[in-house]
């Protein structure tokens, strides 16, 4: 079984980022999405982003945002990832040339979204929470992730996600990989050392 791959997310400042550092994590989340608590603007992302060993991606959150918003602040940040967390069209994912994931809400079914014409590097399943984008806190019906991963898709699990929760949540659903953020936080965008480490080493199956 290949290692599960580890996002953290909603990184806003430089002493979070370092201690990454050595870290097994495979992408580090940058959100710029304005009303988001974990909101960056692109300046103080690509400072952050220089901090970032070679071996983490960074990661740029977006929602239904201007075309040419997207392709300035990933050039200006040196963005490797895209993440959509909105109604973005394959034709909308594809244009910018850059691997991306591609968020898909889960209630207690499949939200808003029909997988077919995206082509995405994995599929981001998060919380559905009506008026809420992302970041919620809150766990959906893992046998739902399971179904898609069993159609062979590549999964991203993420949805309340927590140092206590994790092992369950890997050995249930075998994703690609998983997102965390609130659940290694101490306050919206201010993680903690002991929970991350946690997390870490608790993505086994």
């Amino acid at each position: 079984m290949k290692r599960v791959k580890i996002k953290i997310c909603g990184l806003t400042r430089p002493e979070d980022v370092l201690l990454l550092k050595r870290l097994p994590i495979d992408f580090a989340g940058f959100i710029f999405v304005p009303d988001s608590p974990r909101f960056v603007e692109p300046e103080t992302a690509a400072e952050l982003i220089r901090l970032l060993p070679d071996e983490i991606q960074p990661v740029g959150v977006f929602l239904d945002e201007k075309t040419e918003v997207v392709r300035e602040t990933a050039a200006f940040c040196g963005l490797k990832i895209l993440q959509f967390h909105g109604r973005e069209t394959p034709e909308y994912c594809e244009q910018f040339n850059l691997p991306y994931f591609k968020v898909i809400r889960v209630g207690g079914v499949i939200n808003d979204i029909n997988p077919e014409g995206y082509r995405p590097r994995a599929f981001l399943l998060d919380t559905f929470v009506k008026g809420a984008a992302g970041g919620t806190g809150q766990t959906f019906d893992w046998t739902v992730a399971k179904r898609v991963v069993e159609s062979g898709l590549s999964v991203i699990l993420a949805g309340g996600l927590t140092p206590e929760n994790i092992s369950r949540a890997v050995e249930a659903v075998h994703p690609w990989g998983v997102d965390v953020s609130s659940g290694v936080e101490v306050s919206p965008g201010v993680k903690d050392r002991g929970k991350i480490m946690r997390f870490i080493e608790r993505v086994k199956i």
